[in-house]
């Protein structure tokens, strides 16, 4: 009887520590959308693996513009002023790697499993 309670102590634990450490990352999971952050130059986080389906937003932090593209897909979006958002809801399996246009050192990757 206490063993089924210590395991589901520890199997809560288990979802507060994953919760606390995608927060800490940036990553949000919000009814199948997942939150990026674009600030200093870089995506954060930089690599996501989600399920097909899910809606990726990507909020642009800095004082300057931003884009979010993916060559060969429809994953395109406008300038980014600061606060602007971009969404993108991902609806085929594999991996999307993106760049900033403007500033194509910033890369970040999709990797979307079924």
């Amino acid at each position: 009887m206490f063993a089924n309670r210590k395991t589901g102590l520890w199997a809560r634990r288990g979802l507060l520590c994953l919760g606390l450490a995608l927060a800490a990352m940036g990553v949000r999971a919000e009814e199948g959308r997942i939150a990026v952050g674009i600030d200093n130059f870089t995506f954060s986080p930089g690599a996501l693996t989600i399920r097909k389906g899910t809606a990726v937003t990507w909020t642009n932090h800095d004082d300057i513009p931003h884009t979010v593209f993916a060559v060969g897909t429809n994953i395109r979006s406008k300038t980014l002023d600061t606060d602007q958002s971009f969404t993108y809801t991902f609806d085929k399996a594999g991996t999307f790697n993106y760049i900033c246009s403007l500033h194509p050192h910033m890369k970040g990757k999709v990797i979307v499993t079924e």
